[in-house]
């Protein structure tokens, strides 16, 4: 058995969560979540807020994302954090995955 503080690929449940879009939680505690996310080309993640801090890498594709009302594109290998509260979406310009870390967890993805 594997304790709790490791993740491997085989064990990942995927949820989509909108049409084009799929989760899955890579690692959670309390007090932080690693979370990737999968997104068909042009699939939409709607503008929302959240009191959490997030941090997003883009291991895959690239991503019109928009912070705080600024929108920018952002290409493989980019990252953006985005503070509490604060309004946030992207569209997927192409297939792409995105690694997102939230402290503290988002238990609502549990």
């Amino acid at each position: 058995m594997m304790p709790d503080f490791y993740s491997l690929p085989e064990g990942l449940t995927w949820t989509e969560t909108s049409p084009g879009n799929r989760r899955a939680v890579l690692s959670q505690r309390p007090e932080m979540m690693l979370v990737a996310f999968s997104f068909d080309k042009g699939a939409i993640g709607a503008l929302h807020s959240h009191p959490h801090t997030q941090v997003s890498y883009v291991a895959k594709g690239s991503f019109e994302v928009t912070v705080d009302g600024v929108t920018t594109t952002l290409p493989t290998g980019s990252s953006f954090i985005v503070a509490p509260n604060l309004v946030h979406g992207v569209v997927a310009l192409e297939e792409g995955l995105l690694i997102d870390t939230f402290t503290p967890r988002r238990d609502d993805f549990l």
